[in-house]
Formats: structure tokens, sequence, C-alpha cells
């Protein structure tokens, strides 16, 4: 095993130029949900050079891709992610997981055939928001892997995900414009509507469980302060421990935004985003072996407290780990006190401490998938 898990690491080391080439390429030129085409083309590059079998537009989605590589029995999956954020880039760092993802096939490649190996890399596009993954799965993505896996940048190092379950929702109340000084009377006011909803889902907190999130934005709400708005419209999330409590949930968020059309006499458009994240289903054995790599690099785990929040944030890794064995640890880029969605955090991205989460993402990646095929 320790020679294996050795050419793993020359591997992922000869390329580690082209690997931080990658992740400076898609940190440069951010692509948001199901836009991701450059991303999309940039990504599987690597792969193709190093002969891996190349999908584009996989399953019909433009924005996705898979590569695969050998035929071992073992099925060993990474999860490339490359969506960025809506005005922040990438803010969550998908550059990094799509680069530390290639990295670790690459890796895998370079032992599949003695570890008894088939590689396979999934382009899984629109993770912030769009449910990429959910619609790969419904597509028959990742039928019959052993184990799929991911590394995602974080302040700090937590080996375990622990995501609540979200549902994506947008609200659009619709009502009838009016000048705002003459005619009042004549006008429906739409942003009314979302001022009446979100005072609602205020006092709602105070009975959630402490656990639950509710939180959206006005995406629109009127073009001129002297006429009513006739439409307003925005994006809403709802978490959840499990898909379980989200479905006793979120009907009680969603009466506060009818509660918003009733008191305002406006119409109600509520539009699922996508179908909801679920909760993360670890595989403990994968974890385990995980935990005992990055720490055999050198990486050291966060205690549970503020700094190791992030494990809790939602994704659609959630899906595929309800499916198939699946890990989704969190690599650390010390940018405290820059977290994830703030642009103090997209800087974080690039730069030595992010390249050399990169590669030791890669390579703990690469020897868990080693220890899987050949550990169990």
């Amino acid at each position: 095993m320790n020679a294996l898990k050795n050419a793993a690491r020359r591997a992922v080391d000869a390329r580690a130029g082209q690997l931080v080439a990658l992740c400076e390429r898609l940190h440069a030129d951010p692509e948001t949900a199901w836009e991701e085409h450059r991303a999309a083309a940039a990504v599987p590059e690597l792969l193709d050079r190093a002969g891996f079998d190349v999908t584009s537009a996989y399953l019909g989605l433009d924005t996705a891709f898979h590569a695969r590589f050998g035929s071992g029995p073992v099925r060993i999956a990474l999860c490339a992610e490359y969506d960025a954020l809506p005005g922040l880039g990438h803010a969550c760092g998908h550059n990094l997981i799509a680069a530390s993802s290639v990295g670790a096939a690459l890796g895998l490649a370079a032992v599949a055939d003695d570890a008894g190996i088939t590689v396979e890399v999934y382009g899984t596009p629109a993770e912030e928001g769009g449910g990429g993954k959910i619609e790969m799965l419904e597509r028959g993505a990742f039928a019959g892997v052993d184990l799929a896996m991911m590394a995602h940048p974080a302040p700090v190092d937590v080996a375990e995900a622990r995501p609540f379950a979200v549902s994506h929702s947008r609200i659009a109340y619709t009502g009838k414009s009016a000048h705002a000084a003459a005619y009042p009377e004549a006008g429906t006011n739409a942003a009314d509507a979302f001022t009446v909803a979100q005072v609602a889902i205020g006092l709602l907190r105070q009975q959630l469980p402490p656990s639950a999130r509710v939180h959206g934005i006005v995406t629109h709400a009127g073009d001129a302060p002297n006429a009513i708005p006739g439409r307003a419209t925005g994006r809403w999330y709802v978490r959840a421990e499990t898909l379980a409590e989200l479905a006793e949930l979120e009907p009680r968020v969603m009466r506060a935004f009818e509660a918003g059309a009733l008191a305002t006499g406006c119409g109600l458009e509520i539009e699922p985003e996508s179908q909801p994240y679920a909760e993360f289903r670890a595989d403990e054995r994968a974890l385990g072996h995980y935990r005992a790599n990055a720490l055999a690099l050198g990486r050291e785990f966060a205690p549970p407290g503020q700094a190791a929040r992030m494990n809790r944030a939602s994704t659609d890794m959630g899906n595929v780990s309800q499916v198939v064995p699946a890990i989704h640890p969190y690599i650390g880029i010390g940018s405290l006190p820059a977290t994830n969605h703030q642009p103090e955090f997209a800087a974080h991205c690039v730069g030595g401490p992010a390249e050399r989460a990169l590669l030791d993402a890669a390579v703990a990646l690469a020897w868990t998938g080693v220890d899987r095929a050949t550990a169990g």
C-alpha cells in the first residue's frame, strides 16, 4: 500500500504546477450556476491529456462532464465543482475543489491497474443553488460507484461534513403599479408583501428548532420611488437537520409568504429552484482513512467551535451520499478571520496556503481511494 501511495503522490507532485494554474484560471474567470461553459471545458483538459476518456455535456447537461480511467473492479469517483457565487466570484473556493479533484484523479490513475481501481471524475455544475448533482443523479450518474469524494475549502480543516438539508425557492408577488403620490389607492404594493412576509418569518424564528435556518434576499422590488411596485421577486432558502424535518418546516415558512399576499392583495408565485438538498451521510470507514491520510500529510483538524462551522453548510453532495458511500471533508486555507462567502475568502483561494491545501487535498483523497481499494 505504501508503494501505491508513494506513486500516487509522485503523480500529483509532477503536475503541481498545472493544477495550480488550473486553480488560478478558474479563480480569474468565475462563472455562476449552469453558465460554467469555460470551466467545464478547462477542468477536464489535464485528464484528457493523461489518457482519461472524457465525455462533455454529460447526460445532456451542457456544463457537466464525465472522465474515466482504468477498468478495475473498485470505482472511485471524484466530484469537481466549479461554479462561482453571483457577485462574489470564487468566495466558496470551488476553483480549489475542481483542481484538487483533478489532482486526486491523476494520482489514482497512476496506480489504477495495480490497485484495481476505475477512476471517475464527475464535473458537477450548479452546486450554489442549482442542484446539479441532483439532476445528474436522476439521469443515472454515480450508479455503482464504490466511493464518491471531494474536498471543500474552509478556514480550517474539518474531516466530517454535517450539512443541513435545504430547499431553494423563487418568490414573486404581483400587484398593480400606480403613481405613489397622485393615485396611491389605485396601486397594490408588491414590495409591501415582502415586508409583511419578512416580519412574519422573523416572528416565526422564535418557534423554530435551534438548527433551522431561514434566509433570503429580495432581488427586485420596484424601479422608481414615485411608482408603487407592481411586481417584486426574491430568493429564499430554508434549512433543517434532515429532509424529513425540512418537509415539516418548509410549509410553515411558505405560509409567511402567503400572509404577505393576503395582507396586500397581491398574487403569489412560489417556484422551487431545484429539488431539496439532502443532509450528508458520511461513510465512516472512508472518513477514517481520510483522517489518517490528512494527518500523515501534516494537516491539523480544528476542534469543534466557531472556526469549524463551515461543515454545516448545505451541499447537493448530500444527495449523492444518500445513494453511494461518500465523504466531503473540508480543507483549511488559513483564511481566518475571513470565512466562506466573503470577498476576503475569495482572495485566499489562490496563493501559497491555498496551493498547499490544493495539493494536500489531492494527495489525501488519492490515498483514501487507495485505502478503499486495498483495505476496504
